[in-house]
C-alpha cells in the first residue's frame, strides 16, 4: 500500500487531549476515528490489525475443537423475554421494531440465540459435547463510554458457547483456559487469570483474563505466595485481630456533636478507625426489604459480596427520608443496636448483615440511631445480633496480596443449567432415552478492547510498537527523494518485497520531509523502517531500522530480504 493512496492519514491535532494512550495513538496514527460517543470507524490500518487478531483467535479456537458459525445481529425479543433478560442484563438493552411489527433486540450477548439454535436440532448424547463460537457485532447502551476502544457501545466480540454434561463442561473449560493463554501469548500480551464473580448465575467457574495496566478498570489481588489472582469482587478478606481478647465494657450512650463521616467519629472520640462500626444501609428493590451492612471501620463494604450474602440482586442506597421516616434512625448515626427491624410506614423488614471483621474487635463505638448521639463499648452478640454473618469486606493490598489494576480482555465462565432451565425444549436425549438439560459454558473475547490493550502494553513516547504478527504491515518503506533514480529503485524494491509476501507500507509522498516520514513511521509503529535515498543507492545498500532499536543497519539486498522474511 502506498501512503499517498492510503485512506486515513496521521494527524498532529486529532486526539491530542485524549487521556488514554491507546485512544490517542490509534486516533493520531490513523487507525480509528470516532463516529458518535462509544462508536468508532475502523480505518484500513485499524481493520488490518483487527483482522489479524481475529485470525489468531480463530486459529486457537479451532485447534481446541470449537466450531465457528454466525448468528443474526437482531435477536427476536421473545427469546430475551423467555429468559427474563429484557430488564436484567446489566446493560441497557437496545431494541428495534421492523415494518411488520416484529420486535428485536440488538444483540449485546447471544446465550438465547445459541440455545434457540441448538434446540432446533434433535440433539442426543452422541452429539455432545460441542463448542460453537462466532465473531459478531455487539451493541450495549453503556452509560459511560470511555477510553476509545476500551469501553464502547458497538464492537466485535468473539463469543462462544459450549453444550454438554457438567463433566464435559469442565473439560472444555480447561481447553478454553489453555487456548486463551496461547492466544494472548501470540498477541504479545501478558495476562493474569483472575477468579471473578459470576453474578446471579453463581458457581465456582468464572475467570477473567486481565492485561495489567494502570488505566484498567479491573481491580484485583495476586497472592504473592501462590500466584493466584482474584477480582476485588471475590477476593477473600481475613481481618487481623485487634483487641478481641479484651473484656467487654458497659454499653454507654454519649452526646456526639460531630459531623456524619467516619473521620468525624474517630476525631471526636480519639479512638482508632478500626474500633468504629461502619453502618451502610441499602434497600433491596427486588425483595422490598432493608439490608444493613455492618463492618469494621477500617474496611469498606463490598457490594458484590453483600449481594451474594443477602441473596439480594437489586440493591440501592437507602434514602435519608427512608432512614429517618421509615426506620426512625439518623443518617451518619445509624447503628445495629436497637434499629427498627421493620419500617414504621412501609412495613418492609430489615436484616442485618455483619462482616467477619467484627469478631476481631471489642468495645466498638458508633452511632446510636439519634442525631448527635453515639454509643460506646458496642459488642456483637451482646448488643446486637446479625441475621447473616459473612465476608462482605473490600480487599486491600498488603504484604501477601498485591493489588493490581488491568484491562479485562477475555472471560470464561459457567452458565450451567441457567438458560436450559429457562428456555423450553433446551434438552438432549441421554443413553436411556430420557430428555436432559444441557450444561453450558460461555467464552468471550473483546477484539477491539484486546487491540487497545496491546497498545497500552506496547508503545513509547513516539508511537505504537506493534508485535510483528499483528502489525498492519511489516515494513515502512520511506523514499527520501523524488529523483528519478531513487523513485525507480524504491518502486522496484516495493514490488520485489510485495511479491515475496512481505507486507509493505510505501511512503511515496512528494514534498514530505524525511523527519516527518520518520515521525509517521514511529507513530504508526510497524516493525521495520526501510530507507531509500540517493546515498543508499550510491552505496548499493539499504538502511533498515527495527522499531524497537535506536540504530539502523546497513544491508545489501540479499541480507535485507533475508532479514525481512524472517518471522
Amino acid at each position: 500500500m502506498r501512503v499517498s493512496k492510503l485512506f486515513g492519514k496521521t494527524s498532529k491535532t486529532e486526539g491530542v487531549d485524549y487521556q488514554i494512550d491507546s485512544h490517542r495513538l490509534l486516533t493520531q496514527a490513523g487507525y480509528i476515528r470516532e463516529s458518535a460517543a462509544g462508536r468508532y470507524y475502523l480505518l484500513p490500518l485499524g481493520l488490518r490489525v483487527h483482522d489479524k487478531i481475529i485470525a489468531i483467535i480463530r486459529t486457537h479456537m479451532d485447534k481446541a475443537g470449537a466450531q465457528e458459525l454466525l448468528m443474526p445481529t437482531l435477536h427476536p425479543l421473545e427469546l430475551w423475554q423467555e429468559t427474563n433478560r429484557t430488564s436484567t442484563t446489566g446493560f441497557e438493552l437496545m431494541k428495534i421494531t421492523d415494518r411488520r411489527g416484529g420486535e428485536f433486540a440488538l444483540g449485546g450477548t447471544a446465550e438465547e440465540m445459541a440455545v434457540d439454535l441448538v434446540r432446533k436440532f434433535n440433539i442426543s448424547y452422541k452429539d455432545l459435547p460441542f463448542n460453537i463460537y462466532q465473531f459478531s457485532m455487539k451493541f450495549r447502551d453503556e452509560m459511560r463510554a470511555r477510553g476509545g476502544l476500551l469501553r464502547v457501545r458497538e464492537f466485535i466480540m468473539k463469543d462462544g458457547y459450549s453444550f454438554g454434561t457438567e463433566e464435559q463442561f469442565k473439560q472444555i473449560y480447561q481447553q478454553m483456559w489453555d487456548a486463551y493463554l496461547a492466544i494472548y501469548k501470540d498477541l504479545g500480551l501478558d495476562v493474569d487469570v483472575v477468579a471473578a464473580d459470576n453474578g446471579y448465575i453463581g458457581g465456582e467457574y468464572c475467570h477473567e483474563f486481565v492485561a495489567p495496566s494502570d488505566i484498567g478498570e479491573s481491580r484485583y489481588f495476586v497472592d504473592a505466595r501462590s500466584g493466584e489472582a482474584a477480582h476485588e469482587d471475590v477476593a477473600k478478606v481475613i481481618a487481623d485481630d485487634k483487641n478481641s481478647s479484651d473484656n467487654m465494657l458497659e454499653l454507654k450512650e454519649v452526646p456526639a456533636e460531630r459531623g456524619t463521616t467516619m473521620e468525624d467519629g474517630a476525631k471526636l472520640h480519639g479512638l482508632p478507625m478500626w474500633q468504629q462500626i461502619k453502618d451502610v444501609l441499602y434497600f433491596d428493590e427486588a425483595s422490598k426489604r432493608y439490608v444493613l451492612a455492618v463492618i469494621r471501620g477500617d474496611f469498606d463494604v463490598n457490594e458484590t459480596k453483600l449481594t451474594h450474602a443477602a441473596d439480594a440482586w437489586d440493591l440501592r442506597p437507602a434514602t435519608e427520608q427512608e432512614i429517618r421516616d421509615d426506620l426512625g434512625s439518623e443518617p451518619g448515626f445509624i447503628s445495629p443496636v436497637g434499629i427498627a427491624k421493620k419500617g414504621a410506614k412501609t412495613g418492609y423488614p430489615l436484616i442485618i448483615v455483619s462482616d467477619a471483621s467484627l469478631r476481631t474487635i471489642k468495645n466498638a463505638y458508633g452511632g446510636a440511631n439519634k442525631k448527635c448521639t453515639d454509643l460506646l463499648n458496642v459488642n456483637i452478640d451482646r448488643d446486637y445480633q446479625p441475621d447473616i454473618e459473612a465476608d462482605i469486606a473490600m480487599a486491600t493490598g498488603n504484604d501477601q496480596f498485591v493489588e493490581k489494576r488491568g484491562i479485562e480482555v477475555g472471560n470464561i465462565f459457567q452458565l450451567g443449567y441457567h438458560y436450559s432451565n429457562l428456555m423450553h425444549d433446551a434438552e438432549y436425549t441421554d443413553q436411556t432415552g430420557k430428555r436432559e438439560k444441557y450444561y453450558m459454558g460461555c467464552y468471550g473475547i473483546g477484539v477491539g478492547r484486546t487491540l487497545a490493550a496491546i497498545i497500552e502494553a506496547h508503545h513509547d513516547d513516539k508511537g505504537i510498537i506493534w508485535p510483528s504478527n499483528i502489525a498492519p504491515y511489516r515494513v515502512y518503506l520511506a523514499r527520501l527523494s523524488s529523483d528519478e533514480a531513487v523513485v525507480q529503485r524504491a518502486d522496484e524494491l516495493y514490488d520485489k518485497l510485495t511479491q515475496a509476501g512481505i507486507e509493505v507500507l510505501y511512503d511515496d509522498r512528494e514534498g514530505v520531509r524525511a523527519g516527518e516520514m520518520f515521525a509517521d513511521a514511529d507513530l504508526i509503529g510497524l516493525p521495520w523502517r526501510l530507507i531509500i535515498s540517493q546515498r543508499t543507492i550510491d552505496d548499493n545498500r539499504y538502511e533498515l531500522k527495527a522499531r524497537t532499536e535506536a540504530q539502523a543497519q546497513s544491508l545489501d539486498e540479499s541480507e535485507l530480504m533475508q532479514t525481512l522474511a524472517a518471522k
